[in-house]
């Protein structure tokens, strides 16, 4: 069922998920996220599970991930501060430990993104670390948008994939 619910995301709700997702989100960064998430999502629903409408799970995805987003957005919302009030606060530096299991993980993501195939690699690079829309992103490469999605849940699932090996 997972790939018949992306192809309904990819052809026939996107533009709706979208507007839901930049009214709700108020923000395009957060909104393409929130899209992506929602297409992660999709794609692990297992085969043998049977959705009787697969509109109405898709969109039940889509709320669970923008009530997620707003959650997220509302804690980062709290943790920033004016400069000002932060001076007052000491600083707490991390201890050796804490930098040198920091520096591995970094070396172990690395790794994990630097073994995807060199079209995701690329595409994932574009996205997350230059910040390039999935429209820009296909213009550059001369790829769809739809293979630019497809590269980055990849390189996502790949990423969540090592994550999870880290901090077992």
């Amino acid at each position: 069922m997972s790939r018949s619910l992306l192809h309904l995301l990819t052809t026939e709700e996107e533009g709706r998920l979208n507007r839901f997702f930049r009214q709700r989100l108020r923000d395009r960064e957060d909104a393409a996220d929130a899209m992506q998430e929602t297409a992660l999502r999709a794609l692990q629903v297992s085969q043998a599970t049977l959705i009787e409408n697969p509109r109405a799970y898709l969109f039940q995805i889509a709320k669970s991930v923008a009530r997620l987003t707003i959650i997220r957005q509302s804690r980062d919302r709290a943790l920033s501060t004016p400069l000002e009030d932060g001076l007052a606060v000491p600083c707490k530096r991390p201890d050796q430990e804490q930098i040198v299991a920091g520096r591995q993980h970094l070396i172990i993501m690395e790794r994990e993104i630097e073994s995807l195939p060199k079209r995701c690699q690329q595409v994932f690079v574009l996205s997350r670390i230059h910040g390039l829309s999935n429209g820009e992103i296909a213009a550059r490469l001369g790829i769809s948008r739809n293979m630019v999605e497809k590269h980055i849940i990849k390189a996502l699932l790949h990423c969540r994939a090592a994550r999870a090996k880290i901090n077992l």
